[in-house]
Order: structure tokens, then C-alpha cells, then sequence
């Protein structure tokens, strides 16, 4: 089972009178890259928190963030007094001067900075309850990129049957284009000497290794092959992004071997068709955790 890159967990708890919120939400990255915005009083943990990140989720852009709301329940806030008398003296002297009569202090407990959590050491209990809420979170974002994935296995096997199909299709047109190729070979060759000799043998021997130059049974067994492998891949456990990124380019190269052996109209058709569906697959295993 193949994992999404795009996730989404959210998860909420309340610790000493405050409700704390931890929400992630991943996009496809080639490692793994995290942005952290959490409360100034918990900075001291985010080495921690980016730790637990990695070990979740592995890879991916990952923007992790953690809010506090205080419930009215706590005590354990701050207000700046200084900042309170700031901002009443220069509030009340606009007032009096717009003579205007209005509650200032409600006005001023909805200034920046007022109000803020006090500063302390978290205990131990307190960073388990976080962590908790984290991992609950993350754990949701997991469950989330399970989900994405079945979506992305469905679309990824799709093209690899439609490939398949494709690869098919060339066979009908083989026989042909030797047959075409000997006859022309033939012609021309009679056309240019007319009456003179030709060594049967040689010339036999000749058009064998110029048929052998266009033979595309081995690409078709190596293709076949990875596009077994490729299914076999994305059932398989584990986070398989970058494996599945790797057996496509080595389908890319059978693909590409196809057409420049093809020297047929038709092949070189159904050849352009696998390389549309081979790039749809690229474009999706970018996004495979």
C-alpha cells in the first residue's frame, strides 16, 4: 500500500486550564522539510517536537502548528502593567481630546501583548500531554496520506494496465514491418544490380543482423517486467515514493528503446501513447511518500 505526500491531522486537549491544538498538514517534498510555529513558551521543546515529526511522517513538506487558548480557568498569565498604563494614558488623552467617552480598558485587553502566558519550566506531565496531542495529529495526517494513497495506487495501476494494453497492440504490427522491411531490402537490391551476382549467403547473413539491430522482443520482456515490478512495488509495506520514481525512469528507457527500434508508423503511434501514460505516472509518483 502506497502513501500520499498531501495530509491533513488535527488534534486538541486541554492542559492547566488552556486548550492546546496541534494541526499538520503535508504537501510532496523530496525530504523532509519542516516548518514549526508553536507558543514562545514551549520553544524550548521544538527539537523534540521536530523528532517526533520526523519519526512520523518521513518525508514531505510538513507545516506543524500549535495554539493556546486560554479556558479562564488558569492563572498562569501575565498581564504587562506598564504596557496597560501606556496605552491608557495615550488612549484617554486622544479621548479627551475627540471628547469622546468610551471603556478603555476592554479596549486595552484586546492590545497585542497584554496578556500572555507566564513563563515557566513545563513539567514532565505537561510535555507528555503535549506530546499526546502531537502524536494524535500526526497520527491523523498518517491515517489522511493512507487514504490520498489508495486514491493514487487506483490512478498509478490504471496507467500501468493502459501501458500494458499498449505494449499489446505492437505485436499485430511486427510481422509486418519485417516482412515490409525484407521485400524493400529486396527491391532496392535487385533494382541497383540487375543483372549482376549476388553471394545468397552474405546477403542473407546481412539482413539477419539488421533485422536483429530492430528487434524489440528483449525491450518488450524488460518493460513487461518493470511494469509487473512497479505493481508489485505499490503493494508491497513501507514508503516506496523514491522506488517507484526509480523503476519508472527504467521504464522510460524500454519506452524510448521501443520507438527509436520501432521503424514502423504504427508502433511509433502506440509508442507515444505509453510515454503520455509514463509521464501521467511520474507527475503521481511525486506525490508517493
Amino acid at each position: 500500500m502506497i502513501y500520499s505526500m498531501t495530509g491533513y491531522g488535527k488534534s486538541s486537549k486541554e492542559v492547566n486550564g488552556k486548550k492546546l491544538t496541534v494541526e499538520v498538514r503535508t504537501l510532496n517534498s523530496k525530504g523532509l522539510d519542516v516548518n514549526l510555529k508553536t507558543p514562545s513558551m514551549y520553544r524550548e521543546k521544538e527539537n523534540e517536537l521536530r523528532n517526533l515529526i520526523s519519526q512520523k511522517l518521513d518525508r514531505g513538506k510538513v507545516d506543524f502548528w500549535m495554539n493556546q487558548e486560554d479556558l479562564g480557568e488558569s492563572s498562569n498569565v501575565k498581564i504587562d502593567t506598564g504596557l496597560v498604563k501606556s496605552y491608557y494614558n495615550q488612549l484617554t488623552k486622544i479621548g479627551t481630546e475627540l471628547k469622546t467617552d468610551t471603556d478603555w480598558m476592554q479596549i486595552i485587553f484586546r492590545m497585542p501583548d497584554v496578556v500572555k502566558p507566564a513563563e515557566g519550566e513545563i513539567t514532565e506531565k505537561e510535555w507528555k500531554l503535549i506530546e499526546e496531542i502531537a502524536s494524535s495529529a500526526l497520527d491523523q495526517c498518517m491515517k489522511f496520506r493512507r487514504s490520498e494513497g489508495e486514491q493514487l495506487q487506483i490512478a498509478l495501476t490504471e496507467h500501468i494496465q493502459r501501458i500494458e494494453e499498449l505494449m499489446a497492440g505492437v505485436a499485430p504490427f511486427e510481422g509486418e514491418r519485417v516482412t515490409r522491411l525484407r521485400d524493400r531490402i529486396l527491391k532496392n537490391l535487385d533494382d541497383s544490380i540487375k543483372d549482376g551476382k549476388v553471394d545468397k549467403d552474405r546477403f542473407e547473413q546481412e539482413i539477419i543482423f539488421y533485422l536483429e539491430k530492430l528487434d524489440i522482443t528483449e525491450e518488450k520482456i524488460r518493460l513487461k517486467s518493470h511494469l509487473e515490478y512497479f505493481i508489485e512495488t505499490m503493494k508491497s509495506e513501507g514508503f516506496n515514493g523514491r522506488k517507484l520514481n526509480f523503476i519508472g525512469q527504467e521504464m522510460g528507457r524500454e519506452i524510448n528503446t521501443l520507438g527509436s527500434k520501432a521503424n514502423e508508423s504504427n508502433i511509433q503511434k502506440l509508442v507515444v501513447l505509453m510515454k503520455d501514460e509514463l509521464e501521467k505516472i511520474k507527475e503521481q509518483v511525486l506525490n508517493v511518500l
